[in-house]
């Protein structure tokens, strides 16, 4: 099996948010609007992550790969897609504020079934690109061409570069942490994520890793 790159991991976190969203939708607790307000801010988290990686995309790696010759139908797809994950993930942040205001049992069985259809239609997409686009970009990997695709790609504040690696690393899997040192050495993601990333881990990791309350 080949390793992940840095956006198969990426989409590797992006995944496994979703999963967690929606088990801490079922069960729950009527009226616990506190909850709420907490899901709907660790779902901001990821909607953010998730919507800059489509954006450096769309800006960045779309027009390379036209560059080197693959087919602007694909490409389109892929457009198509991203507009198809837009709509589903605003419609399932829609809910999750109404269920931050109301914090209902009803409310939250609505946002579960709009995170079930978010999971769906971004992992559709996830799985598309990881099949038609992965192959090519590893043909390009080293060239300098490439590298200054990745480079724009990888263009943050500090601050923001640390709440990515806290989040891309809360919860990673021994497979990925050993792709993710081949890409970035370990004490970078360690200072990043720790230093930099306190926001994450204070305001975003303790809703993922608390217990649904009974």
């Amino acid at each position: 099996m080949t390793a992940p790159t840095m956006n198969g991991l990426i989409h590797n976190a992006v995944r496994r948010d979703l999963a967690r969203l929606a088990g801490a939708l079922d069960p729950w607790r009527d009226g616990d609007r506190e909850r709420g307000r907490e899901l709907e801010r660790a779902f901001a988290n990821v909607h953010r992550e998730l919507t800059h990686h489509h954006e450096g995309e769309d800006a960045h790696v779309w027009p390379f790969l036209e560059s080197t010759g693959v087919g602007r139908d694909l490409l389109a797809e892929m457009e198509d897609e991203h507009a198809a994950m837009s709509a589903a993930l605003a419609d399932t942040a829609a809910g999750l504020a109404t269920l931050a205001r109301t914090g209902s049992a009803a409310d939250a069985a609505a946002a579960r079934t709009s995170v079930e259809r978010t999971r769906e239609v971004v992992g559709r997409h996830l799985d598309h690109e990881e099949d038609a686009l992965e192959p090519l970009l590893r043909g390009h990997e080293g060239s300098a061409e490439w590298k200054a695709v990745t480079g724009k790609l990888r263009h943050r504040s500090p601050g923001d570069a640390g709440s990515f690696f806290a989040w891309l690393t809360d919860g990673i899997s021994e497979d990925d942490r050993a792709a993710l040192r081949a890409t970035v050495p370990a004490p970078v993601t360690a200072v990043l994520s720790r230093v930099l990333g306190r926001r994450y881990t204070r305001e975003v990791a303790p809703v993922w890793h608390e217990r649904v309350r009974s």
